[in-house]
């Protein structure tokens, strides 16, 4: 019995003996096949590192003033007998705009024109009494001085009269009345805001170190969010004589044409003065970019031989580049590529050292110095 019991051990043994090692067999094979295992290409676009001119730029933030522009206010407090425009008319030099009430005035001004029509009266006879030798001189004298201040006292009536008279300034765009008929309003209270909007001014300013390249006639180039994929093109008018002593920085001033009075006061915008000079720079798509805290990269493409576990392939590394600046979707690099490297310009997300990639530019995003927003 004793004998029966150990055969069965030894027949167990060996099976679990058996098992292991077909197991282990089994789990060697796998890391065998898992060592050997080539993970397919990821598939990339890619772009060629190429040289290109680039005109030098100053890049700044600016905003946009009007030549001429006045928030329209009575001299003299009245009340608002009549208004002669709506909001968001055009209007020329000299339009009446609103007329506060004058009716005291108009009153004062007839009783004073009629003292200034006898004192007038008066100053012939007395000149005529005078050449006959039968008044004095004197009485000739305090005759013309009562006709003068008579006419003084009318023409201050008058302007009076004209100052409760509201009209345009200058030719330009009325914005939102802000008065309505009837209302009393006091001195200095706004009726609507009055712009010219062609031409334009856009004010900037540079630190002072840039203050040797800057001269007037120089080309400007504005964009604006509100406008996206427009640029509009103007000349540097003015330079200020003196900087600003916190920032040491010195006040610019271009003229846009505006025709077609898409710029507005107050807006703001991405200012480029072009500067006379070209540089010649490396550029790549600025996808192609990948940024982080501790430095910008990108994957160049390497062609790698053929090896006894694999046929020749191309693989991607990571190079640290210094990027410079940006025009449209291209940026320029200072240092880490040369011209004729590839750079991955999609798909850069999935990628890591050493992985292999296939190139498909079917896959590449459309790019251009001034891209227009249906491209992307």
């Amino acid at each position: 019995m004793k004998r029966y019991k150990t055969i069965a051990v030894v027949a167990v043994l060996l099976v679990l003996g058996g098992l292991a090692g077909v197991k282990t067999l089994q789990i060697r094979a796998m890391i065998a096949l898992g060592q050997a295992y080539t993970p397919p290409p990821e598939s990339v676009s890619s772009f060629v590192v190429r040289e290109e001119k680039w005109q030098g730029t100053l890049d700044v933030i600016g905003s946009i003033a009007a030549v001429q522009g006045v928030t329209v206010t009575p001299e003299i407090a009245g009340a608002v007998r009549e208004i002669n425009f709506e909001s968001g008319a055009v209007v020329a030099k000299g339009d009446l705009l609103a007329r506060l009430d004058t009716s005291s005035e108009e009153a004062q001004l007839r009783a004073l024109e009629a003292q200034v029509e006898m004192s007038r009266l008066n100053a012939v006879r007395t000149r005529q009494l005078r050449a006959d030798n039968t008044v004095s001189v004197s009485e000739l004298d305090n005759a013309e001085a009562m006709l003068k201040q008579n006419q003084a006292n009318a023409d201050a009536i008058r302007a009076t009269i004209d100052k409760k008279t509201i009209r345009a300034p200058f030719a330009g765009k009325l914005g939102i009345r802000q008065v309505n008929l009837g209302e009393y309003l006091d001195t200095g209270k706004p009726i609507v805001s009055l712009q010219s909007l062609s031409p334009v001014y856009v004010d900037f300013s540079l630190p002072q170190q840039e203050l040797a390249q800057l001269a007037t006639g120089m080309r400007v180039r504005v964009s604006t969010d509100a406008y996206a994929g427009r640029q509009f093109e103007g000349v540097l008018t003015a330079i200020n004589p003196d900087l600003d002593s916190s920032t040491r920085s010195v006040g610019l001033q271009a003229t846009f044409d505006n025709p077609e009075q898409l710029l507005r006061p107050g807006m703001f915008v991405r200012v480029q003065l072009l500067l006379p000079s070209e540089q010649t720079v490396l550029v790549i798509p600025a996808p192609a970019v990948l940024s982080a805290p501790y430095g910008d990269s990108v994957y160049t493409i390497e062609s790698v031989p053929a090896t006894n576990n694999a046929g020749p392939r191309q693989v991607v590394r990571q190079q640290f580049i210094r990027a410079g600046s940006a025009r449209g979707d291209f940026v320029s690099v200072e240092t880490g590529l040369k011209a004729g490297d590839r750079v991955v310009s999609s798909g850069l997300f999935k990628l890591r050292n050493g992985m292999a990639v296939v190139e498909n530019n079917d896959i590449a995003p459309k790019t251009g110095e001034a891209p227009h927003p249906a491209e992307r």
